[in-house]
């Protein structure tokens, strides 16, 4: 069975086993080429190739990719390049990501950027996305790389308008949720509606999956939003509370804002300023959080937003295939990292 953190959250959840084991073999398969790949003739790429190889990850991008191809009747070596490639344009943008956030810590190891310094780690994140798109090019199939463009091109502007809002208390509902279908849910449905454009195309089920994909994809960021508050550091990997330290106004605080006196609001204020906890404890935070009720708020969106991808898969007969989807939100709303 794969060893990655996809299997051991199975042992751990029988949901979650159904999800994974189906495609247990083609993700193996994934993970054979994601590291091949990954081989440089430079010494650095090579060295910064098997570190990320080694820190692992959910790979849950490609197991979607994997299920949503054998729920349309493909069985090749071409979903699994996809399914590699999918995961390349995720690490890529990971790389990005930490170099934006100053981050230090991405599961529970030292990030890239923080080992090597950021202008090696840009590099190395742009060389990671491009290989991507060479990979992706090897079947010829110039509509997924089509789609996988525009899904990278959502991301990076939901980067740019995230990265514009650092810092700002007055991140609204409509604005946060616009983020987050640019930088998160665009890359779920580009995972799950790419198969669709495999021989032979099937553009009405790739618009189902799509919305399947978008649906899961705000459900995966809303408990991420919550992870942060709830899950232990030892789980998550990074300190708790680490969004809003690095500036970041996440759903449970948005939704409490508006209902805080202003000297509570002062408080999310001087986080947002300071970039520390040294004038605010973060149990102060966690304090207000827990009173005002909106870590369950938010929780309940989650669940709504698994049920409207669960709900999606109606489109299709009954199958293998089908039932491990519905499976997926079940893995996003009970996992812990």
């Amino acid at each position: 069975m794969l060893k990655r953190p996809l299997a051991h959250a199975a042992e751990a959840h029988p949901a979650v086993a159904r999800f994974v084991e189906l495609v247990a073999d083609k993700l193996v398969a994934t993970e054979a080429i994601f590291e091949a790949h990954l081989s440089s003739d430079v010494p650095f790429i090579q060295r910064a190739g098997e570190y990320i190889h080694g820190a692992g990850g959910k790979r849950l991008r490609p197991a979607l990719l994997l299920l949503s191809a054998r729920l349309l009747g493909h069985d090749s070596d071409e979903e699994v390049t996809y399914a590699a490639v999918v995961e390349y344009i995720h690490t890529a943008t990971l790389i990005h990501d930490d170099i934006i956030d100053h981050a230090s810590l991405r599961r529970g190891q030292p990030t890239l950027n923080h080992l090597w310094g950021n202008h090696l780690t840009v590099l190395l994140g742009d060389w990671i996305y491009t290989k991507a798109m060479q990979m992706a090019l090897s079947h010829g199939r110039v509509d997924v790389i089509g789609r996988l463009c525009e899904a990278t091109l959502k991301m990076t502007e939901g980067e740019l308008l995230s990265y514009q809002r650092l810092g700002m208390i007055d991140l609204s509902v409509d604005e946060y949720f616009d983020i987050v279908e640019r930088k998160t849910a665009h890359l779920f449905a580009a995972a799950c509606s790419v198969p669709s454009l495999i021989a032979p195309a099937r553009p009405e089920a790739g618009q189902v999956l799509a919305r399947y994909g978008r649906a899961l994809g705000i459900c995966f960021q809303l408990v991420d939003d919550l992870l942060d508050f709830t899950a232990r550091e030892s789980e998550l990997g990074k300190p708790v509370l680490s969004d809003l330290k690095e500036g970041k106004l996440t759903l449970p605080l948005i939704l409490m804002l508006p209902r805080l006196a202003p000297a509570e609001r002062g408080l999310i204020e001087t986080v947002l300023e300071d970039r520390s906890f040294g004038r605010v404890a973060a149990q102060e935070i966690l304090d207000l959080v827990h009173r005002e009720g909106t870590l369950e708020e938010t929780a309940a969106m989650a669940e709504g937003y698994g049920d409207q991808a669960r709900a999606e898969l109606a489109f299709f007969p009954e199958s293998d295939a089908r039932d491990a989807l519905e499976f997926a939100p079940d893995f996003v709303l009970h996992r812990r990292s």
